[in-house]
């Protein structure tokens, strides 16, 4: 074995040798050393919020875990202590696993309250007033489409509404934003970036840096080589799970290089494993001086695509329990020993026997180093560093391993659970634990009734947004236990829309998220024009019943469906509408509410009983 070494360093770093020697290496000497210059500079390590809504279910814990959930994420020194904070610019569509909603739903419509993400960043700035935060829009709301399912119909249009969630970021919560992207993982429009650029400069938010395209690292890269004006108006190129590589054409430009999404890995040993790999041979390999992990928190229900894929899990606000898994710390062993503008030592490599090492440096004497043997690594290290580990050698004195007293234990959703929505200042625009999957619900405040619905949960899409994923036809939130299998579920209901409109309540809902258009459970409709249905899929083709009833729009009535073992029975306003009709498939999944397609509907006095 021979001996990991410094060079003699340059002036003001004399405690790199120090440390260097100190360290052995299995199979071969690795020399670090700055008398050559220094690398790149760093650009820090990040997580995202959204793509989407994944963090849907955290703004609803209860003090004190909230906090502490948000103290692992953020809290300098404390555990991830995240230097990069990504989330998405909410557009109304279904996004990875449910929707998240636009500041404005329609043309002449601004709310700079709606969804989470603003007190999202607000509470990482108030932890980290230090942390980078970084917009990207998913799906964008119907009308900035006129028609086509497309966001650049009118450049200045969409450039507009961004540059108005830049704005309104600052005016309405004192929140600078850093870096603006396109639209993730979709087609750019190279008019499109000039203007926003264009736009940006005119609103006097030159210091918002625009990152492209959120996507591949083609034909971005190719097409700023080929156009000056592209390749002046964007700051970083961003590419998704580059698998830690680059391309030619994007060093060629001399731009900052991102893995700008990273990980989405299930967040247990072997997930962390793989984070921790991530974060060495990004830059090791492709040069890229950030790395943002999809996703920041998996609080989200655990059945939609991509269950606990977060550096830490926080799914359960009913019981207050959640877990901070392995990738929080993992992030730790970079982010507390490092900070954006430190610089990466050109000697950075790979072990000859697996992993690799890279060195970071403030240029004033401190010294980081991180090994990671996460890959067919055999042998060991001294310091007990052994395959499939890794570890940070420092000069700072300041890393923790932060801890608060531990979460409440794990419980399942309440087998009985109901909301009547009757509050007058809502923290957040959206209900409790219901997870919009397609459309938005959000409270509302009925002038039109000063009675018993006054205070109504209300579906506010009147368009199909411009989609990311496979968005259905009809709009949809799920709540509950996947779980469940006998239930009642009662609901009112209110159709706004004459004759067209239709609402539903669900039992056994199967699927959510980008597969919500092939959900399959029990959904009992109702229609304006004075008819019923119970289908056996979201899509309504499989239909088990219908027939007619007396009901018309602006009228309030009560639906229950029960579902026991093999049948399910319905009543309207307390009276037996259809009875015993065999369900066989599925055998379990969420409760739902929703509108038969995008049009105004409000829901109120929402009770489950699981308990049977």
């Amino acid at each position: 074995m021979k001996a990991m070494v410094g060079a003699p360093s340059s002036a003001g770093r004399a405690a790199v040798p120090l440390l260097l020697c100190a360290m052995l290496a299995p199979g071969g000497t690795y020399v670090l050393d700055d008398s050559d210059g220094l690398g790149r500079e760093f650009d820090g390590i990040g997580a995202l919020s959204g793509g989407g809504a994944t963090s849907r279910l955290l703004v609803n814990y209860p003090e004190p875990y909230r906090s502490e959930i948000l103290d692992y994420l953020f809290k300098p020194n404390f555990g991830a202590s995240l230097h990069i904070l990504k989330v998405e610019i909410g557009g109304d569509g279904q996004t990875t696993d449910g929707t998240e909603p636009s500041h404005m739903h329609y043309a002449l419509d601004e709310d700079y309250f709606r969804g989470y993400e603003w007190w999202l960043m607000k509470e990482a700035k108030k932890r980290n007033p230090n942390i980078t935060l970084m917009g990207l829009p998913w799906s964008f709301p119907g009308w900035l489409g006129k028609g086509f399912n497309w966001p650049y119909v009118n450049l200045q249009l969409t450039a507009y509404y961004i540059i108005s969630w830049i704005v309104g970021a600052k005016h309405y919560h004192n929140l600078d934003i850093d870096y603006v992207g396109i639209w993730n993982e979709r087609t750019f429009d190279i008019n499109y970036i000039k203007m926003l650029r264009k736009m940006l400069n005119n609103q006097g938010l030159q210091q918002v840096k625009i990152i492209a395209s959120d996507n591949l690292w083609e034909p971005i890269s190719a097409s700023m080589l080929l156009d000056p004006e592209l390749l002046k108006a964007i700051d970083v190129i961003g590419a998704h799970y580059p698998g830690t590589c680059t391309v030619m054409d994007a060093t060629l430009t001399g731009k900052k290089l991102w893995s700008s999404e990273d990980f989405s890995t299930f967040n247990n040993a072997l997930g962390a494993g793989c984070w921790g790999r991530i974060l060495n041979q990004n830059y090791i390999n492709g040069y890229m001086t950030s790395t943002i992990a999809w996703n920041l928190v998996a609080s989200y229900y655990q059945q939609l695509p991509y269950g606990r894929s977060g550096l830490m899990t926080a799914q359960e606000p009913w019981s207050g329990h959640y877990v901070v898994e392995s990738p929080i710390w993992i992030s730790a062993h970079t982010t507390q020993f490092t900070q954006p503008g430190w610089y990466y030592l050109k000697t950075v490599g790979h072990l000859e026997k697996g992993g690799s090492y890279v060195a970071l440096t403030d240029g004033l004497g401190n010294l980081t180093i991180i090994v990671e043997t996460m890959v067919n690594s055999s042998g060991s290290f001294t310091l007990e560093l052994h395959e499939d580990e890794l570890f940070t050698l420092t000069t700072l004195t300041t890393g923790r391993k932060g801890n608060h007293r531990l979460p409440p234990e794990s419980q399942p959703f309440p087998a009985r659970y109901e909301d009547d929505f009757n509050i007058h200042y809502p923290p957040f625009s959206e209900a409790p634990n219901f997870a919009d999957q397609t459309g938005v619900f959000e409270y509302f405040i009925n002038t039109e009734d000063s009675g018993d619905h006054h205070f109504t949960l209300r579906q506010v899409l009147n368009q199909r947004p411009i989609t990311w994923a496979a968005d259905a036809s009809n709009t949809i939130s799920i709540i509950g236990d996947y779980k469940w299998t006998n239930l009642t579920i009662t609901c009112d209901v209110y159709i706004e829309t004459p004759e067209k409109g239709g609402v539903f309540i669900a039992g056994r809902v199967n699927k959510g998220g980008i597969f919500i258009r092939s959900a399959e459970g029990v959904f009992f409709w109702l229609f304006a024009n004075g008819r019923y249905r119970v289908t056996s899929d979201l899509a309504g083709w499989s239909v088990y019943d219908l027939g007619h009833v007396d009901v018309t729009a602006k009228k309030w009535y009560t639906l229950t469906l029960i579902i026991k073992g093999h049948f399910s029975s319905g009543m309207l306003n307390g009276k037996l509408l259809w009875e015993n009709v065999s369900v066989s498939f599925p055998k379990n999944g969420w409760a739902a509410i929703g509108t038969y397609s995008f049009d105004f509907a409000q829901f109120d006095n929402f009770h489950v009983d699981a308990t049977l």
